[in-house]
């Protein structure tokens, strides 16, 4: 029980190391919403966290002004050596966050987004090519060799990074992700992303690093050195491991679901809705960062005081009844529209990225879906392999059959 200043507030405690969490989290999210709009995230060596969990709240906190992003919003224990980084666009609010974001939209823009098509396309045709020969028994591991490659090549290429390099920067968002050797990927990230800028700036081309470089000549003050080099190693991670499990959990999705599947195969033109839809229903990422609030405020009738943490639960925002008719089912063809969802985020921290994303996704899974028309799960849905995680759909291994 919580005290306010003029009610009692019965608010659920949900402690992120509870098993059913860690196995089933949309599930668990998705209770916790039903009994209450806001649940307090009871997380191990970080205190409690204030989860926002209906869609419409989701909305109005995520365009909250008294809820700020900072360095801090990682969640990890950062040395500091390397804290200076980590202080990404994403992590900031106001004049600093528009700065940044006006100069790196610009290799978002439809345009430029339109013209990484066909060279999205030819790379995923050479990774469709290659998969016949990793199968191993009959069973090829669709993640390993199909769905984290892809953006790691497409993100090299908005950023700039040499195609030989792009490897490395596969290895360090998987050595990241793990958590096992996070400190050390991190500082290989940085000293990568070092060489990438100093690469473009002796040699610029059409890329996002060299689009800054030439904003910085053209006015120092635009972004710092600091900021550059934290730009680029942000970027790759966010636009690699989200989008690499957005792909994989799609997969898994349509596989075992296959009145969706064959749905989409008779109407390729339903892509884009589908990859919005698969968005909806099984994002990659199941909580937004951690916002500090910077005055006491009522949040959803609980008193938030300020420097507590606040996320919203995107995984059960995303399935509100309130405002998504059945949300629990995956449907392709449910109208455009609706409603909001919030897996690419909402407001003025709304992924740069989205369009590019979303265009990959859509090619990725159409020339897959083409390629391989007897594509099958090699196990059931339920024993693909996850990470337990109470914060991201995670996949470790996408075992399917060709």
């Amino acid at each position: 029980m919580l005290n306010s200043e003029n009610a009692r507030i019965d608010i659920p405690e949900i402690a992120m190391i509870d098993p059913e969490v860690l196995h089933n989290p949309i599930s668990a999210y998705g209770q916790a919403r039903e009994r209450s709009p806001i649940v307090r995230l009871m997380a191990p060596g970080y205190g409690s966290i204030w989860a926002v969990t209906r869609h419409g709240d989701a909305k109005a906190m995520l365009g909250d002004s008294r809820l700020a992003m900072t360095a801090d919003s990682w969640n990890q224990r950062i040395p500091d050596d390397i804290k200076p980084y980590m202080l990404t666009m994403s992590h900031m609010d106001g004049a600093d966050h528009g700065r940044l974001r006006k100069l790196a939209v610009r290799a978002f823009t439809a345009r430029r987004v339109a013209a990484r098509r066909d060279m999205i396309l030819k790379s995923t045709e050479r990774l469709l090519d290659a998969l016949p020969g990793h199968a191993e028994q009959g069973t090829v591991d669709l993640l390993e060799h199909f769905a984290r490659p892809l953006p790691t090549f497409v993100v090299g290429d908005v950023m700039g990074i040499p195609e030989a390099d792009r490897p490395l920067w596969r290895a360090y968002v998987a050595r990241m992700g793990s958590g096992q050797t996070y400190d050390d990927a991190l500082r290989d990230a940085v000293a990568g992303a070092k060489q990438v800028v100093a690469l473009r700036r002796e040699e610029p081309g059409d890329d996002l690093v060299s689009d800054l470089l030439q904003a910085q000549a053209e006015a120092a003050d635009r972004i710092t050195d600091t900021e550059l080099v934290t730009m680029v190693w942000h970027t790759v991670f966010a636009g690699q491991d989200n989008l690499a499990n957005f792909i994989a959990n799609s997969v898994v999705a349509l596989l075992s679901h296959p009145e969706q599947l064959a749905a989409l195969r008779a109407d390729p033109g339903l892509m884009p809705r589908a990859v919005e839809e698969l968005m909806r229903w099984r994002p990659p990422l199941l909580l937004t960062a951690i916002r500090y609030a910077l005055e006491d405020f009522e949040l959803c009738g609980a008193p938030v005081r300020r420097g507590d943490s606040v996320v919203a639960v995107i995984a059960s925002a995303n399935r509100d009844p309130r405002v998504f008719a059945d949300p629990d089912t995956l449907d392709i063809t449910r109208p455009a529209g609706t409603a909001v969802q919030f897996g690419f985020g909402h407001g003025p921290h709304y992924c740069i990225g989205a369009s590019l994303a979303a265009v990959e996704a859509e090619v990725a899974l159409g020339a897959l879906l083409n390629r391989f028309p007897d594509l099958a799960l090699a196990v059931p849905p339920q024993e693909v392999p996850r990470l337990p995680n109470p914060g991201s759909w995670h996949l470790t291994a996408l075992p399917v059959t060709l």
